[in-house]
């Protein structure tokens, strides 16, 4: 078989209610050269049957059927199997426009400089109505902007959105298992120290977001990677070695300042996480509440959390609210 021009990439947990529409979206694109790999993480539903149903159906496909081993086993296996010099990543409950591939394809042949492209997004809901972002900015175009976005604590790439070199990607060691839930961010940040990453100014991708989503049901843990990953990036950006590279998870907040060898970033980090968890009731009804709450304890900043404790009485934690609201009167006073 000759080699494709593109190998698509997508894991699959319990993903039957939307799987059959991605899959779709794919083997229409206008560019037909690829290979898709599909890989059924050990699911319990239906979404192994789809996949063979499928692949019966377009030869393309290469499913993979295995146990469950998670997400980042997952991507890394797909680029280690890939036969394609390009990856294309795709989610199980997304939909590509039809000129996804095309547009991207060509965005890598012209900037050879450039090893990651993704693309703006539409935001669709549970039955694919169309999301209001109330004023969200979307994704930076150059790579200066992509830099700028980093040091601002900004969006970078859109993960099932983004297209990449394999051998750049497989060089720095793909994906690494310490960032759980926050694989592809930390994957932008060690590819920003050695090739460009730019998106395309189209939504060339329709982005579900629905309340049992991994980035909703895992935001307290998805947060703190992100946090860790960004001080990551700033000791490598000053020459320093990167202490998370060879771990399989991140220690608990308090254990960083040793991690780092740097006193002041665990307390750092648990002030940007519960300053950002404030918003996400999945986050607020679980361990993301007691973190917010140790950080006041320990003096952290206030401002805004009085219109917490009215947030978490529409997330319909009273007790939770009461909570805050002691931990707030206790603080003040102290």
């Amino acid at each position: 078989m000759p080699t494709p021009a593109i190998s698509v990439a997508m894991s699959v947990y319990n993903g039957e209610r939307y799987l059959a529409l991605a899959i779709e979206s794919v083997v229409a694109q206008d560019f037909e050269d690829f290979e898709f790999l599909i890989v059924d993480d050990g699911s319990t539903d239906a979404s192994a049957q789809i996949i063979r149903r499928h692949a019966e159906a377009d030869a393309r496909i290469r499913p993979i059927l295995r146990e469950n081993r998670g997400l980042i086993a997952s991507l890394n296996e797909m680029i280690a199997l890939a036969a394609a010099p390009i990856v294309a990543r795709m989610d199980a409950d997304d939909i590509c426009r039809p000129d996804r591939f095309s547009k991207q394809i060509a965005f890598l042949a012209k900037h050879p400089d450039y090893g990651v492209v993704g693309s703006w997004s539409e935001d669709i809901g549970e039955e694919g109505e169309p999301l209001i972002r109330n004023g969200m900015a979307d994704h930076p175009l150059t790579h200066e902007d992509l830099l700028a976005a980093i040091e601002n604590g900004d969006q970078l790439i859109c993960h099932p959105a983004a297209m990449f070199r394999r051998d750049i990607v497989r060089a720095i060691g793909g994906y690494h298992a310490a960032f759980r839930h926050c694989e592809d961010f930390d994957l932008w940040l060690r590819l920003a120290n050695v090739t460009k990453l730019g998106n395309i100014s189209e939504p060339l991708l329709r982005y579900r977001r629905y309340p049992t989503q991994v980035s909703a049901r895992h935001a307290t843990e998805q947060q703190i990677g992100t946090a860790v990953a960004r001080i990551a990036w700033r000791e490598r950006q000053a020459g320093r070695p990167d202490p998370t590279e060879k771990l399989e998870r991140l220690p608990p907040i308090e254990e960083l300042d040793a991690l780092f060898g740097s006193p002041g970033i665990s307390r750092d980090v648990r002030e940007r996480v519960a300053l950002g968890l404030r918003y996400s009731a999945s986050a607020m009804r679980d361990e993301g509440f007691d973190l917010l709450v140790n950080h006041l304890r320990d003096g952290g900043r206030r401002d805004g959390m009085w219109r917490t404790v009215a947030r978490l009485l529409r997330f319909g934690e009273p007790r939770r609210a009461l909570r805050l609201a002691a931990t707030l009167t206790t603080t003040l006073t102290v």
